[in-house]
């Protein structure tokens, strides 16, 4: 090391690589231009002095003819890199009307000294494989630590198939294994989500959007296993290190960087790191015309599969259909990315509204047909929105998704938008066939395997369900909605052990959506009523919100030994005719715990579609699979013979399983 190089200086979870023109954040070598990291340099080598505006632009670019707006650029990147916000500034400070000065932070004084090895040579910029041998094997390089200052819908309730015993017997999850994880697949990456260096949060879906577009670009590569949207994104901005990363993800590589989108220009930077160690494998920064965005990406994906040494599958193996336009329209794709940010938020309408630009943009759009199709069949079945305006919506998601189909027939997303409309219509048959189809197209598109796990088990059909949500949990790691879909199907089928381990894990992931708590304490409250156990399940339904706790409560006291007690609940509910009313699925369960066949028909005749769409999996109405009343209500509105369902009802559960009220 030339001796006037600054020894490398670590702080918090941070290491500034001088020799290597690195900075390190949690291990995970994070992506600067060179411009960006000499300005870091040269602030981080004299901690706590004020550098003007001048004397940075002198001593970086050696001159001053650099707009403003270059440096403020500069400045966001680093702030992103390190983590941090510029209105809570713990490093990089900005000294209004004067320039900046970069602080370190107070160094605890029981804090351990940290001995992170980090490799003098820079890291590589081509896209070829570059071996490095494992961090222990590096010694430990002398640094200065931080205090050297003088040296810096509830509707999914059920599912599970029967024989799914056989289907799955032995399988296990690795979370949950003990001491030893499985080690990950050497040839498994995860792209994070870039972060949107912009300055404007309203460039937030185009950055997601690159990201998610990186991820489907990566799987039609084979022998790479590659994470789904879902999962990575939990890591935004997060300060973990690499190996936590990469073990809760499962994988041995990271993808992370950054997205600038500033007029008619793109500017990416993008590195690719080893997961156990930290270390970085490739790393590159891109300055490209808006124009040229599909090259990019494609020129990024080509430079990973290249580090990575995996071959590119032939067109006929392709496992993932490109989701840009065939016209290479930037502002329909632009449109589409807008689109998926609020399918991914769950907001269908606004999804709608960006896919229906994309498609007028681009009438060749076979992606964006499938999402306007789907997003708007969701909205007319699960929106509550006047009977003519589902009607309207339901017209036109026929449409987009013959348009889909007749665009790309091949296309998987679309044979699973069709499956949608004809389960939301009833037509178990015909939905059974198109996610067939769907799941066989695309068989590692985590969207098209969620909606289908759907599916599978709103026609009865739960061996099919249980195979689509066991592939997912492998794409999928950290989806919560997923472990809880999962569990229904456990405890559909009688393995209540297994279904409270799945649910834990649901409830162990961050529980960002309200509903997720309550369709947690459903279930909770679902399988101890299945081990006949009163007391749990009375608790689990005195924690649902107050407005709406007397019908579940009235559900919990039909296992409890005090009949009275069962009738006084049940009027109890019913005298609440509002709170009776918005569930009438609810109040039908009851009864159907009861035995009261007549009452129970009588009350899923007010039902939603959304809650009729799951009674073949629900195991208290499949009390009533045998009742010449209820057989009949489901001829009429068309779900399949209940007596076809794969799943068990609550007392062929709570027989299997030796259950016993206490």
């Amino acid at each position: 090391m030339d001796p006037s190089t600054p020894a490398p200086l670590a702080f918090d979870d941070c290491t500034i690589d001088f020799a290597g023109r690195r900075l390190l954040r949690g291990g995970i070598g994070q992506p600067l231009e060179p411009k960006a990291f000499a300005v870091l340099a040269l602030l981080a080598g004299t901690p706590g002095r004020v550098f003007t505006r001048d004397e940075i632009l002198d001593a970086v670019w050696g001159h001053r003819h650099v707009t403003p707006g270059v440096l403020n650029r500069l400045m966001t990147l680093l702030r992103h890199a390190l983590g941090e916000d510029a209105k809570v500034a713990r490093y990089l400070h900005t000294v209004h009307g004067v320039g900046y000065r970069f602080d370190l932070p107070e160094a605890t004084p029981d804090a351990p000294s940290r001995a992170v090895p980090v490799p003098a040579s820079q890291a590589p910029t081509m896209p070829v494989p570059v071996p490095v041998p494992p961090a222990a094997s590096h010694p430990p390089v002398a640094r200065r630590r931080a205090g050297d200052r003088h040296g810096m819908p509830r509707a999914m309730w059920w599912l599970l198939p029967l024989l799914a015993l056989l289907a799955v017997a032995g399988w296990q999850w690795w979370p949950h294994a003990p001491s030893a994880p499985k080690p990950a697949p050497e040839r498994s990456i995860a792209v994070l989500p870039l972060v949107n260096a912009s300055n404007d949060k309203g460039q937030q879906f185009f950055s997601d959007g690159l990201s998610e577009s990186l991820i489907n670009s990566l799987s039609r590569f084979g022998g790479l296993k590659v994470i789904g949207r879902d999962s990575a994104f939990q890591f935004r901005g997060s300060r973990g290190d690499s190996r936590t990363i990469g073990r809760k993800l499962g994988v041995s590589y990271l993808l992370s960087g950054s997205v600038q989108h500033v007029g008619d220009v793109v500017r990416i930077n993008a590195a690719l790191t080893r997961a156990i160690d930290g270390s970085t494998l490739w790393a590159e920064h891109y300055d490209r015309p808006y124009r040229n965005l599909f090259a990019l990406q494609d020129e990024i994906a080509s430079a990973v599969i290249g580090a990575l040494q995996v071959k590119l599958l032939s067109p006929g193996e392709s496992v993932r259909h490109d989701d840009r336009p065939p016209s290479g329209s930037i502002e329909a794709y632009n449109a589409y990315l807008q689109g998926l940010k609020h399918w991914h938020d769950e907001d269908f309408r606004r999804a709608s509204e960006y896919m229906a630009k994309a498609v007028q943009l681009d009438p060749g759009y076979a992606m964006a047909w499938a999402h306007l199709s789907g997003s708007l069949s969701t909205v007319a079945t699960f929106s509550n929105e006047p009977a003519e305006a589902a009607r309207q919506h339901m017209n036109e998601a026929r449409r987009a998704a013959d348009q889909a189909l007749q665009l790309a027939p091949g296309l998987g997303a679309a044979h699973a938008a069709r499956a949608y409309l004809m389960v939301y219509s009833f037509d178990h048959r015909g939905a059974l066939a198109e996610c067939r189809r769907a799941v066989q197209l695309a068989p590692e598109d985590g969207t098209v395997l969620n909606g289908c796990g759907y599916v599978f088990a709103q026609v009865g059909k739960l061996r099919e369900a249980i195979r689509s949500r066991q592939h997912l949990l492998s794409i999928e790691p950290l989806y919560i909605i997923n472990y809880q879909q999962y569990a229904k199907l456990l405890l559909a089928s009688g393995r209540l052990d297994e279904a409270e381990k799945y649910l834990g894990t649901a409830e162990s992931l961050p529980q960002t959506n309200a509903h997720w708590r309550y369709s947690s304490l459903f279930l909770r409250m679902a399988v101890a009523l299945a081990r006949g156990d009163a007391v749990k399940a009375m608790g689990s339904a005195l924690q649902m919100p107050a407005k709406y706790r007397d019908p579940y409560t009235a559900l919990a006291a039909q296992i409890g030994p005090d009949r009275a007690a069962a009738d006084t609940a049940l009027a109890n509910a019913l005298a609440g005719k509002a709170e009776a009313n918005a569930d009438p699925h609810l109040i039908a369960q009851i009864y159907a715990l009861r035995g009261d066949a007549g009452h129970a028909v009588e009350w899923l005749q007010h039902a939603s579609a959304a809650d009729l769409l799951f009674l073949p999996t629900d195991p208290f109405i499949l009390n009533l699979r045998d009742d010449p009343r209820f057989i009949a209500f489901c001829e009429r509105i068309g779900l399949p013979p209940p007596g076809e369902s794969e799943a068990l009802s609550i007392d062929q559960i709570r027989a299997a399983n030796g259950t016993r009220n206490r």
